[in-house]
């Protein structure tokens, strides 16, 4: 009897959890078809309220906000806990680490797929086909995408400590669009990938913690 108890309640959490992925994605699928119906006036509104100092704080965020930035912060994290002998900290900056590496990589490899030209880039056709050259790699936004993961990785690590950082992946998507670099599209779909790295993260973070 205690077996079946033990059974079925595995069975209660797997379905639990597969059901809440479904909604993650059925939530993510319509923010971004959404995302895409406003592109062209989230593009338009932002060209029209165009500020020079802005703009220059914003190219200055696009600049410090790439993957280079958070990774040097991650691995200070990590060494500040080496050194404090903090075994649970360790293992959260390792994984804030490589959920913004997946997060990165699956956005590069997207972003070659797809060919989307930025906003900036005068075409005729959006959508080009595999492309390397960085004009055409808009969708979706690689600093988001790694941003995100980062920062949503330590919030569902600890929430308590991580929620205010939210605010940097949203400045950094906003600095995108501001820029020129990016559609609404790019950077919401970008966000939905680097949570999704950040939840794969966390559940390996939970399974380390649990062995």
């Amino acid at each position: 009897m205690a077996a079946l108890e033990r059974q079925t309640g595995n069975f209660t959490v797997t379905k639990s959890r597969w059901l809440g992925w479904l909604l993650f994605l059925a939530l993510g699928a319509g923010l971004v078809v959404l995302a895409f119906h406003f592109d062209e006036a989230a593009r338009s509104w932002i060209a029209a309220h165009q500020d020079r100092s802005v703009k220059i704080f914003m190219r200055s965020v696009s600049r410090l906000g790439d993957w280079p930035a958070h990774v040097a912060l991650g691995l200070l994290g990590l060494g500040i806990a080496w050194l404090r002998g903090n075994g649970k900290w360790m293992r959260i900056f390792l994984a804030m680490l490589l959920a913004c590496a997946l997060a990165g990589l699956a956005a590069r490899t997207l972003k070659i797929a797809t060919g989307r030209a930025r906003p900036s880039v005068k075409s005729e056709q959006v959508w080009n086909g595999p492309r390397f050259g960085s004009k055409y790699n808009a969708f979706p936004s690689g600093h988001t995408a790694a941003s995100t993961a980062f920062f949503v990785t330590l919030v569902l690590a600890s929430w308590r400590i991580g929620l205010a950082t939210l605010a940097v992946p949203l400045l950094i998507a906003t600095s995108r669009m501001y820029v020129a670099a990016h559609y609404l599209s790019d950077v919401v779909f970008a966000a939905l990938l680097g949570a999704l790295c950040a939840l794969v993260m966390a559940n390996w973070l939970k399974t380390a913690r649990e062995s």
